[in-house]
């Protein structure tokens, strides 16, 4: 029995997806922290417990158990305290997957400072905008040269920040040398009292999340939000006690806090990292060798790479579970997949704003293309544009029904969903009202009540009439062979309003012609309906994504919209 999972759920194993749906309950006290009360309790439970196993593009390695991560967060709390932040400071961490990144969200945690997360790709307007809204005092980062100039020409601009800090083996001038720091600091650290201690629901995690329009929004959890995690880890990853998970992610993104610390910690896994520069299939399939994760769990772009590949030499015996996030795997993937390895992947849906909503749960057999059933706790259901629930088959907003109201309180409010549009009331009220938080995700649900996701809203394209979703049309185009990846967009069209556009990354061997457009468009027509098909595509070397493998369809629509516009 896991002592500490057992803390905040009465009952742990179930029956069947009905059971789990019927009876999953989690405790949040008041004043949970999961620095001390899982990270520090297991230090003192079971000192030498594997906290996380390391890698990088070099194949070096690297250990450590709870009691180091114990150890070393304390002293980094008081590195912190040094350098003048403390409880509800904002401090910013570009540390791609450092040990340290682990190391400091553990010590910000301990002295109730705000973690924001942020991505190395950040240009210097990027970090100008979100250390200024944010009211970030502290920003540490990796000492990658590109990533130093883009901090240097930022922070004349950054008018709050009042240190900065790199981790690394080359610090230049003017910045302090994290591992340093952290060494020097004392090692004994004691849980602050009074006031000066955190609560269940004081602010804990930021998450700058991109939308389809305006500026980044400011995602806020409060320290709730690894007990949400437990459902994400333990139900639909399948983490095991002792064993290594590996989620493929940076440290930039929500999908570090779904699969890389929080539930994987509470249910004493070990969180493995491979801290890859660029991601590349062959470099992923050495480090899953190097790492042996008897759970996997990556971005729907790593798996699309890696059919293209030779693995009939790659050992894959020791993964028991595979799981895909961040955006929908089509059926052709899944199936290859299954055909090369022997993987079977289990879909699941969720946000930055959330933990796991729907998920191909342990218990349900897999419906390829499809997210799966919803996690409980949240109420989820498909609402139309009246706020009534949509039946069957009928394209809708996916919707958290027991949301509670939006704030700091967490009265009424499941853990795992975020408190606050942090700073923006409009856009907070605007998709949170009457105890519901509308997503903006659209999606349906079958006869077995099965959840199949269509898109944003805002990616729903709206040709003559029809409402075509981009994901069924890129998954039409994955069966092709001479598609090695793809996105669908909605492209301006004058006569339609809006007509569907593939931009197209071809696999080796092939080569791009109007023969061969002509060939992707009628199997379009062939495998889901004469009025999907792509009337523009384009060939591409590469498609824009984050670092996390996600395609980003905003960067496409826009291109697009802006050509249009200089031909006005």
């Amino acid at each position: 029995m896991n002592e500490i999972l057992s803390r905040y759920c009465p009952r742990v194993e179930f029956d069947s997806y009905e059971d789990f749906f019927a009876n999953y309950r989690c405790t949040t006290p008041e004043n949970f922290n999961f620095a001390y009360d899982v990270v520090d309790e297991w230090a003192r439970l079971d000192p030498g417990k594997l906290a996380l196993l390391w890698t990088n593009d070099s194949g070096n390695m690297r250990s450590y158990s709870f009691a180091d991560m114990k150890r070393l967060s304390d002293k980094a709390a008081n590195m912190l305290l040094a350098q003048g932040m403390g409880k509800g400071d904002v401090v910013m961490l570009i540390l791609k997957q450092r040990p340290e990144v682990w190391i400091l969200m553990i010590a910000l945690m301990k002295i109730g400072a705000i973690c924001i997360p942020a991505t190395y790709q950040l240009t210097p307007k990027d970090i100008v905008y979100r250390c200024n809204i944010a009211e970030v005092k502290f920003l540490i980062g990796v000492d990658d040269e590109e990533l130093v100039q883009s901090i240097r020409t930022a922070l004349p601009d950054c008018i709050t920040i009042k240190k900065t800090a790199l981790a690394g083996n080359s610090i230049p001038p003017g910045f302090i040398d994290l591992r340093d720091a952290i060494e020097k600091a004392p090692e004994i650290f004691n849980r602050p009292q009074g006031d000066a201690d955190t609560r269940t629901h004081d602010p804990m995690l930021v998450y700058f999340s991109s939308g389809t329009t305006g500026m980044p929004k400011m995602v806020r959890h409060n320290h709730s939000l690894p007990l949400g995690h437990i459902v994400t880890a333990k139900y639909w990853q399948c983490v095991q006690d002792n064993k290594v998970h590996l989620t493929q992610t940076d440290s930039g993104w929500a999908k570090f806090a779904w699969g890389k610390i929080y539930g994987q910690w509470i249910c004493g896994a070990a969180v493995g990292a491979y801290d890859t520069e660029k991601f590349n299939p062959q470099g992923m399939l050495a480090a899953l060798q190097r790492l042996r994760p008897a759970s996997f769990c990556a971005p729907a772009t790593v798996f699309r790479f890696l059919i293209k590949e030779d693995l009939s030499g790659w050992d894959f015996s020791f993964i028991e579970h595979t799981s895909v996030a961040g955006e929908p795997l089509s059926p052709e993937v899944y199936h290859k997949i299954k055909e090369m390895t022997g993987l079977e992947i289990r879909e699941g849906f969720g946000q930055s704003e959330t933990s796991v909503m729907a998920a191909a749960f342990t218990w349900l057999p897999v419906k390829p293309g499809s997210m799966g059933k919803p996690a409980p706790l949240f109420g989820l259901k498909l609402l139309d544009e009246e706020g009534q629930p949509c039946d069957d088959g009928i394209v809708g907003n996916i919707s958290i029904t027991a949301a509670g109201e939006p704030g700091i309180s967490t009265a009424g409010r499941p853990p795992g969903l975020f408190t606050a549009y942090w700073k923006d009331d409009k856009i907070t009220q605007s998709m949170w009202y009457n105890g519901v938080y509308h997503t903006g995700d659209m999606a349906w649900h079958d006869e077995d009540g099965y959840y199949w996701f269509v898109g944003r809203n805002d990616d729903v394209i709206k040709c003559s009439g029809y409402r075509i979703g981009p994901f069924e049309v890129e998954s039409a185009l994955m069966e092709h062979p001479s598609v090695l990846e793809c996105a669908v967009t909605a492209a301006p069209d004058p006569v339609r309003g809006q007509v569907v556009k593939a931009t197209i990354v071809l696999a080796r061997g092939f080569l791009a012609s109007d023969e061969l457009v002509r060939e992707l468009q009628n199997h379009v027509k062939r495998v889901t309906a004469p009025y999907k098909y792509p009337r523009i595509v384009e060939f591409v070397e590469e498609l824009p994504k984050t670092v996390s493998g996600k395609i980003q369809r905003n960067v496409l629509r826009n291109k697009d919209t802006a050509e249009k516009d200089t031909h006005i």
